[in-house]
């Protein structure tokens, strides 16, 4: 089956291997594709996919297999003990359990503290640095897709200070 668009579609020699592919993986054209360009347009990055405890909340990220953590000293997250890596919402796909998500806010409600209904765990949320993106938990990733991990200390005590001075985070959330 080849792609059907506004036009007509000729993948030439490659049609054998499209054909092929689309069989070996029991995929459809349309998931062949997004494949391909979800390979093309996030080069370098893997997908990585995770979710809650209970596994009512699945998403998929792409992100680097070489994570830069933050482990963030503020009073949530040292209750919560939230270490995360931060992503362009665009590189975020929440996969199932939007209706099992609940939000928590606080203090300038800017940062959306988003976990499971049912476990209770937090897997991702859209932090008050970067409210364009996700921060993403990175021991809530499934086995398999995660090189390395470098973790930097933020003093998210001084919250404004911290963010202000930092040289990168703001840009983490760009594509």
């Amino acid at each position: 089956e080849l792609p059907r668009g506004p036009g007509p579609f000729d993948l030439g020699a490659q049609s054998g291997r499209w054909a092929a592919f689309q069989k070996r993986h029991g995929l459809s054209c349309e998931e062949a594709a997004r494949l391909l360009l979800d390979a093309y347009e996030h080069r370098g990055l893997v997908k990585h996919t995770g979710g809650c405890h209970c596994g009512a909340v699945r998403f998929e990220v792409w992100a680097s297999p070489d994570l830069h953590v933050f482990n963030c000293n503020c009073s949530i997250c040292t209750k919560k003990q939230n270490r995360h890596f931060i992503v362009p919402a665009s590189r975020f796909k929440l996969l199932q359990g939007a209706d099992n998500l609940t939000t928590y806010t606080f203090n300038t409600h800017c940062a959306q503290h988003t976990f499971c209904k049912t476990c209770g765990v937090q897997s991702f949320y859209t932090p008050r640095s970067n409210p364009d993106g996700y921060g993403i938990a990175p021991h809530c990733l499934d086995d398999g897709t995660v090189q390395s991990i470098i973790t930097e200390d933020i003093n998210g005590k001084e919250w404004e200070k911290a963010v202000r001075e930092h040289k990168t985070i703001r840009d983490m959330s760009k594509p």
